[in-house]
């Protein structure tokens, strides 16, 4: 219940509800370990009720509350709106009157549900809040979803037959008319809407010589999807173009492009990229569902002193501080969440993204933009006259940046960014060999968190087992060191589709920079020396802290292996 919505629902509990301390730490280490949402672990644990719950987040909203949600809505009701705003929105009509339209909403803090509405209905629109169960159950009753799945709408498709014109003979027209297709728009609203169901990070639609594949990444792995007719490719492709407001005649360059759009009532940003192979065109999806990205903190699942790090970090007035890894290894995420700690009406935060991912109220994001020439060192020196407490650079990728992000750093501002190193202490020598001055190192950078994403055991089909003394010898554990530790692994179940795995989790490995350590740094030690001095001094490498997560019971020992 109200996934999206963790921060807030902690201020109910907290102020409205007046749970004390002890339960909040609960509820919060629950999420944290299971994924469910604050508000479902809150009524699962009976720290509060379900009304008096509801009632205070209608307080919260300034909303109504319905406490007795009729079992059925009259017909002329239920026509006030239609069934695709109904499921798009989850929301079901309470009370239509001539000017106005009273909504219950099965999650009443998505704002985009009044002003969309509002402008398709032409009424004032009014939220009302009461129990997400009962609206579900509203909705299949009177606004009962499509039967389509995967299957019938492939049925449908092959018996489209083949396309008359081959695909370089298609004109613009041609692919519009191709791309409007009844089958065609509810295959691909298909695959986007499985696809954010089932928590994917990426879709990919890929042509081959005689097939057409399309596949999900879900928590870092890809998965196929059964495959539409290889002739469809065009359409397909054409289809998800026009969502993206591209060229739909040019398929001759990579093109970029983003789709907003709402599911289930919650919106949805999609970054679409083009490319053209020997086949046809590959397009991936970037999913950026914010409700699927865990944007606080508290709920990253760190160890408490990286966690308290940070924190103190994030808080000083000036230096830089480097987050690193690999593509996809969470950076952004640990940067957006680490401004979230500061961002407050008395602090100007302004960032440089390639692109903007997500969407924070109350900081200025900028997506720098190579065709005009708006680059990372260029957005910088502009930020430098905007009078900004803290910057964000999306990554440091060349000598220019790093140079002007270690001027705004000794000029009194707080700079956060990411390179691509394996560990922490590389990422102090890639600057060295940028062409940085080892002093001027030494003297801004404040620490640097190397991190990565393993799978999550998943929790309902999670199984103690004895692992083989070659996978232990893998970690360099030694199996007299174990003592009663409990080892896990997922069996495969319904939850996590039979992969054993539900969700990810981050491993990190946290340098502070020490004077010992500013003193290699400015001597041009190697990777390896500064590294040795900072375990000296207590710092746990990525390795150490995926055994912490094996011992936990979180992730596996295959994970940490392939990760670290």
């Amino acid at each position: 219940m109200f996934e999206a919505h963790t921060q807030a629902i902690l201020e109910i509990l907290r102020d409205r509800l007046r749970l004390d301390e002890a339960s909040l730490a609960t509820v919060q280490e629950d999420h944290r370990l299971t994924g469910k949402s604050i508000a479902t672990l809150a009524l699962e644990m009976n720290l509060v009720a379900k009304s008096a719950f509801l009632h205070a987040v209608a307080d919260y909203l300034a909303s109504e509350y319905l406490a007795d949600v009729p079992g059925s809505i009259p017909g002329d009701v239920v026509a006030g709106i239609s069934i695709a705003q109904a499921r798009t929105y989850g929301v079901v009509p309470y009370r239509v009157e001539a000017q106005s339209i009273d909504l219950l909403a099965t999650d009443p803090f998505n704002a985009q549900i009044v002003d969309d509405l509002t402008f398709a209905l032409g009424k004032d629109v009014r939220i009302i809040v009461c129990d997400p169960v009962r609206i579900d159950a509203l909705l299949k009753n009177h606004y009962p979803e499509e039967e389509s799945n995967f299957d019938d709408l492939l049925a449908d498709l092959k018996e489209g037959g083949d396309s008359a014109k081959g695909a370089e003979d298609l004109n613009s027209n041609d692919l519009e008319a191709m791309a409007g297709q009844a089958p065609i728009i509810r295959f691909v609203n298909l695959v986007l809407a499985q696809a954010i169901r089932d928590k994917a990070s990426d879709i990919h639609f890929e042509p081959f010589e005689h097939e057409f594949k399309i596949r999900y990444r879900i928590d870092g792995s890809l998965y196929e999807m059964s495959p539409p007719p290889k002739h469809l490719s065009v359409s397909i492709t054409s289809r998800v173009k026009v969502l993206a407001n591209l060229n739909i005649a040019e398929r001759r360059i990579p093109q970029d492009g983003r789709i907003k759009l709402t599911l289930a009532g919650r919106p949805v940003d999609l970054r679409v990229s083009t490319l053209p192979t020997q086949f046809g065109e590959s397009v991936v999806l970037r999913v950026l569902d914010q409700s699927a990205v865990q944007l606080d903190i508290g709920q990253l699942g760190m160890p408490e002193d990286v966690f308290e790090g940070i924190q103190e970090i994030v808080k000083r007035p000036n230096g830089i501080f480097i987050v690193t890894g690999p593509t996809g290894s969470g950076k952004t995420t640990t940067l957006y969440s680490a401004l979230r700690v500061v961002n407050s009406p008395d602090v100007k935060i302004l960032t440089a993204e390639d692109p903007v991912e997500y969407e924070i109220e109350g900081i200025m994001q900028v997506p720098v933009n190579h065709a005009v020439g708006l680059t990372f060192a260029k957005a910088l020196r502009s930020f430098l006259r905007q009078d900004p407490d803290i910057i964000m650079v999306g990554e440091i990728r060349d000598l220019e940046t790093a140079q002007i992000s270690i001027q705004a750093s000794l000029t009194g501002h707080l700079v956060l960014s990411t390179l691509h190193t394996n560990d922490a202490a590389g990422a102090v020598t890639r600057l060295v060999d940028m062409g940085v001055e080892p002093f001027l190192i030494g003297s801004s950078v404040e620490a640097v968190l190397a991190q990565r994403l393993v799978r999550r055991v998943c929790s309902g089909c999670r199984t103690a087992y004895e692992p083989p003394a070659t996978l232990l010898q893998q970690l360099g554990i030694d199996p007299i060191d174990i003592g009663n530790r409990e080892f896990f692994f997922g069996k495969g179940c319904n939850i996590c589709n039979n992969t054993g795995y539900k969700g990810r989790m981050g491993i990190y490995e946290w340098l502070r920079m020490s004077e010992a350590v500013r003193d290699l740094v400015v001597e041009r030690a190697p990777t390896l020396v500064i590294k040795q001095k900072a375990l000296e001094q207590g710092m746990r490498t990525l390795r150490d802290d995926g055994l912490r997560a094996i011992f936990d019971g979180a992730t596996s020992i295959e994970e940490v292996v392939k990760y670290t």
